[in-house]
């Protein structure tokens, strides 16, 4: 009787060791399609199954690497692109120049022609008159100044 419980534990393990390749086996092809084809084999042969975990290593480390950079790389555009979008943002000074007379100073992106109009409107929405009122252009930046007596 021994010897029949002796051959169905071998052969339990037998099948437990032969699943468990064919597990492993399974998990290296899954391996082996998630990393570029240059990784995982050289010259059309295969490489062994060692030195693929260590390209897979050395893959992943890669990748991390790369992700930094990226992440880096984004960073910096981000902070770019928030600090030209506060140069896109208009300037404007208001001075006191005696006797009710104020002058309006706007610095503002060229493509933001309504800027000049606004202003002019507000000043004689809020009462106030304008006396003169010009602006000139360059290809990066809009100058206005407008001269108005308030109150």
């Amino acid at each position: 009787m021994e010897s029949s419980h002796g051959t169905s534990t071998k052969l339990e393990r037998k099948t437990v060791e032969k699943k468990r390749r064919e597990q492993m086996k399974a998990l290296y092809a899954k391996l082996d399609s998630l990393l570029p084809s240059s990784t995982s084999s050289r010259e059309g042969a295969t490489l062994p199954r060692p030195d693929r975990l260590s390209e897979a290593a050395n893959y992943i480390k890669g990748m991390q690497e790369k992700l930094e950079r990226m992440k880096e790389r984004k960073r910096q555009l981000m902070t770019r692109n928030e600090a030209a979008d506060n140069s896109k943002l208009p300037k404007i000074e208001v001075q006191n120049r005696g006797s009710n007379l104020y002058m309006i100073q706007i610095v503002s992106s060229p493509d933001d022609r309504a800027m000049f109009y606004e202003a002019v409107r507000a000043v004689e929405e809020e009462g106030g008159e304008v006396l003169n009122a010009q602006f000139s252009t360059t290809d990066r930046k809009a100058f206005h100044t407008i001269y108005a007596l308030v109150g």
